[in-house]
């Protein structure tokens, strides 16, 4: 039997420990330093307790790390230290240059790293995720092989350290900000009494924008006068009492094509122009 540790299990890590579970892996944690909240879930996912970190380091041949973002690279430095040597999946919201950092301490022992971001709910009866890997070729089919069967779908990148990160960041700049973002429209539109026609234009669309991947040269295009545009929905957000720093940014990204008046260009073409320029200086 596969025995996977899980540090920590939070409402998510707790969720895709109790799929591993169900897939046939002894599941460990380690209470030390946990709230009643979290020893509360361990027990209603059926996952067995270590006395220490140092015990499901030497027990585990898998280690799943999912805790919020900031204390990624603490969880590996506690888990370095220990002297680890099966295969550690940092599965949390990190940058790619965050997952080499954490890579570059777990180097230190002899684990394998796997680069690994969840996306969606917690897995449960009712709800599915998916886990992204990336890595060693040779150690993403093993963690795999633990949710085969259960609500966590895995997903193998190609590519190595760095790629599930990505792909996890990718898509958080847009979904986290997107929702942010409706909330302020909402508060805007509820001020002056037109939240109910807001949400009646919202409904006559039916896909998201990020699918829409054939616009963003048109955006690019428009931009010298969605830019503006947007200045003006900052002076109304600021006139409201609302954040304008969503609109702000935007504009500021826009900016970036202003010089793009009715240009007929590629999507690539779009988005390459949106990185820095090689002798920008920076701000």
């Amino acid at each position: 039997m596969t025995v996977v540790g899980v540090l920590h299990p939070g409402s998510m890590g707790a969720a895709v420990a109790a799929q591993a579970r169900l897939g046939g892996a002894e599941v460990l944690w380690c209470p030390t330093g946990r709230s009643s909240a979290t020893e509360e879930r361990a027990r209603r996912h059926g996952l067995t307790a270590a006395s220490d970190v140092g015990e499901l380091t030497e027990r585990a041949d898998v280690i799943l790390s999912v805790c919020p973002p900031a204390y990624a690279e603490d969880v590996a430095v506690e888990v370095s230290a220990h002297s680890f040597t099966g295969i550690y999946v940092d599965g949390n919201a990190i940058s790619p240059a965050s997952m080499a950092r954490v890579a570059a301490v777990m180097s230190r022992t002899q684990a394998t790293v796997v680069d690994g971001s969840i996306i969606g709910s917690p897995p449960s009866a009712l709800k599915s995720a998916r886990l992204y890997l990336s890595g060693p070729a040779d150690a993403l089919p093993p963690v795999a092989s633990l949710f085969a069967g259960t609500a966590v779908q895995a997903h193998p990148l190609s590519g190595g350290i760095g790629r599930a990160s990505a792909l996890k960041l990718s898509y958080s700049s847009y979904q986290k900000a997107s929702r942010v973002l409706a909330a302020v429209s909402y508060a805007l539109a509820k001020d002056y009494g037109v939240e109910a026609e807001l949400l009646d234009i919202a409904q006559g669309r039916t896909t998201s924008y990020l699918t829409e991947t054939d616009y963003i040269p048109k955006v690019a295009a428009r931009s010298w006068r969605w830019s503006p545009e947007m200045a003006e929905v900052a002076d109304a957000l600021r006139e409201a009492g609302l954040p304008t720093d969503l609109a702000d940014a935007a504009a500021a990204v826009m900016s970036r094509w202003d010089d793009l008046k009715g240009a007929s260009l590629s999507t690539p073409e779009a988005l390459e122009r949106l990185h820095d320029s090689p002798d920008s200086e920076p701000g």
